[in-house]
């Protein structure tokens, strides 16, 4: 059985507050390195994203997941890069035209990203398993999170329990923000 690709792909543009998304990558690859069923998963990671990145990373990789790090502006969109590395917002209606393309390879997207609910919910229309945060997250909380969701699929666990372990992972180091977190699932036909 061939291995599901995650593509992990991140933005911080440089007039943004610094994230670790170095870091966040590292956790996860670590988890996936020691975990049950390691080789049932491949982790490739993309950093500086712009539009045009993301748009032609999924399609060369077509991963079965889509994992985004990085800054969420509510209604404007994810937080991407321009040329210069500037701020250059991938807007909500663009997410959704794209993923629509991609409904039929992609089973899970998740966007660990501050106020990303809003783009979650739209995205939600073509890809049956969604993250996304309601508010404002910490660093800390978001990295908490991925390491406690794909620990949980590197172990063989649905997206479900993978999500519910991510929440667990932000309890467990007594971080704040466990509720920020938001799932949207459709069960399989």
């Amino acid at each position: 059985m061939a291995s599901k690709k995650i593509l992990m792909l991140t933005a911080n543009p440089k007039d943004t507050d610094q994230l670790r998304l170095g870091e966040e990558a590292r956790e996860i690859l670590a988890g996936l390195e020691r975990a049950k069923q390691r080789d049932s998963f491949e982790l490739i990671t993309r950093f500086a994203q712009r539009p045009d990145d993301m748009r032609r990373a999924l399609l060369d990789i077509n991963p079965e997941i889509i994992h985004f790090s990085g800054h969420g502006g509510g209604s404007r969109g994810l937080a991407l890069e321009d040329s210069n590395g500037k701020l250059k917002f991938f807007q909500t209606d663009a997410l959704v035209r794209m993923f629509k393309f991609f409904r039929e390879t992609t089973e899970c997207v998740v966007l660990n990203a501050c106020y990303s609910e809003e783009q979650a919910n739209a995205i939600y229309e073509h890809i049956d398993c969604v993250v996304g945060m309601s508010q404002a997250v910490g660093d800390r909380t978001a990295i908490k999170f991925a390491i406690g969701f794909y620990d949980a699929l590197g172990a063989g666990r649905s997206y479900e329990d993978a999500f519910e372990m991510g929440l667990i992972s932000i309890d467990v180091d007594s971080l704040r923000g466990a509720d920020i977190p938001q799932l949207k699932l459709r069960e399989p036909a």
